[in-house]
């Protein structure tokens, strides 16, 4: 077997530990890196070093945003009083996608005690601290149909409750084990017009 210089193999063991990037295509891509102009190379080096420092994660819902307050929450035009919860990022994008005119509160994931994550580990308490005291009328729970979602949505259902305020649950036009960035936005919209109270 050809031995690869040791920048290249570096390279492509950093690709394979991407998710869904397999030692096939950590190869391709090395390569096709390989094939580019150096230019090109320092634009994506500039652009992957950057990364940590120019995103910051929005002070009122956890969304990713290049300023301290995402344009979600800074734009006066969406409705205040209602908030979407999802695990991730990608779930707020595929939402937004259905035209959705509420906010949202990205928990940073799901209760998981196999992997050491309690509600502790998640934007919970901030969640919480958005309802408490302000109008808030309905809250979405839009955590991906799996065991964790549940459970995750159960926790949240037993915190929000109490505030009086009307909690509410994507409808099942959502596959069981699936995730929702993954979803098309027609499953997504049924699925937002089919929520029910809890």
């Amino acid at each position: 077997m050809i031995r690869l210089p040791k920048s290249i193999e570096k390279l492509i063991n950093e690709f394979s530990k991407l998710p869904g990037i397999g030692q096939k295509t950590a190869h391709r891509l090395a390569f096709y890196l390989l094939k580019r102009p150096e230019v090109d190379l320092q634009i994506f080096s500039e652009a992957l070093a950057n990364l940590k420092k120019e995103v910051f994660f929005c002070a009122v819902c956890r969304n990713m945003s290049d300023t301290e307050v995402c344009a979600v929450c800074a734009d006066a035009s969406r409705d205040n009083g209602i908030i979407c919860v999802v695990e991730e990022p990608l779930d707020a994008q595929a939402i937004e996608q259905t035209g959705f005119r509420g906010t949202y509160h990205i928990l940073g994931g799901v209760i998981s005690p196999l992997d050491g994550i309690g509600p502790q580990q998640l934007n919970i308490d901030s969640l919480v601290g958005r309802i408490k005291g302000k109008s808030i009328k309905e809250v979405i729970l839009a955590t991906n149909p799996s065991l964790e979602g549940e459970v995750t949505s159960m926790q949240l259902v037993e915190l929000i409750r109490p505030l009086g305020v009307k909690i509410t649950r994507l409808a099942r036009g959502l596959p069981v084990g699936g995730d929702i960035e993954y979803s098309d936005e027609v499953t997504i919209s049924r699925a937002m017009e089919g929520r029910k109270e809890i």
